[in-house]
């Protein structure tokens, strides 16, 4: 949006830092400078790690302080609008980390009933602002039939896994099919989540699965 009414909206909601909340400066875009300089961010090696039925998964920011305040904010208090911002860091991420080794970009998805009580599905979201980044799209490939308990209330790596086993099922396996795929999620953890979906694109056909977060938490 440009001109006199963004102009208007800026004077009345001027925008804010996604991750401190200080009123912007002109020249910053979502993120103030201080952030920029001072959030966890994870560079180089540090940004990726491997998993099980995935290859790699690169992540900008470690999932801290701001960072985790932001994004509970993002998830659990209606602040859709941060998707931008955060799809802009995770393109580069995958721009810096995982070019050239994805065909198919698509995210892991909410189920029915947490997206209804939410009124969004945040990873899609995520995936399709940083897909829009990329010069690409985000397509559905997955659905979460099942409402699982929620990955965050569980501290133990053999209950995340349990907890996710067979809660995802494949869409539309001709879609998939040899081709490698990016698989876009706002936080990993453990990376039991991630893992339980690379496992149903891989059955699917998916000839080799990447993945990109937002932030790690470990």
């Amino acid at each position: 949006m440009s001109g006199p009414l963004s102009f208007v909206l800026d004077l009345l909601f001027p925008p804010k830092c996604i991750f401190c909340g200080k009123i912007l400066d002109s020249g910053e875009d979502g993120i103030c400078r201080r952030c920029q300089r001072e959030l966890p961010w994870l560079v180089d090696t540090q940004a990726e790690q491997t998993g099980e039925f995935f290859s790699l998964c690169a992540a900008p920011l470690r999932y801290q302080d701001k960072v985790r305040d932001s994004i509970r904010r993002y998830k659990f208090k209606g602040r859709r609008g941060y998707h931008k911002v955060y799809g802009k860091l995770v393109a580069q991420c995958v721009h810096d980390h995982l070019e050239g080794r994805y065909d198919l970009i698509t995210w892991v998805p909410l189920s029915p009933q947490r997206k209804r009580e939410r009124g969004y599905d945040q990873a899609f979201l995520l995936a399709s602002a940083a897909a829009l980044e990329l010069g690409d799209v985000a397509v559905e490939t997955l659905r979460k039939e099942r409402n699982n308990e929620a990955q965050s209330g569980l501290t133990a790596a053999a209950q995340r896994r349990a907890n996710v086993l067979g809660a995802y099922t494949p869409v539309d396996p001709e879609l998939v099919a040899g081709k490698r795929v990016l698989l876009i999620d706002d936080v990993v953890t453990t990376g039991a989540t991630m893992s339980e979906c690379a496992r149903i694109l891989r059955a699917m056909g998916a000839a080799d699965v990447v993945c990109a977060a937002l932030a790690r938490a470990r």
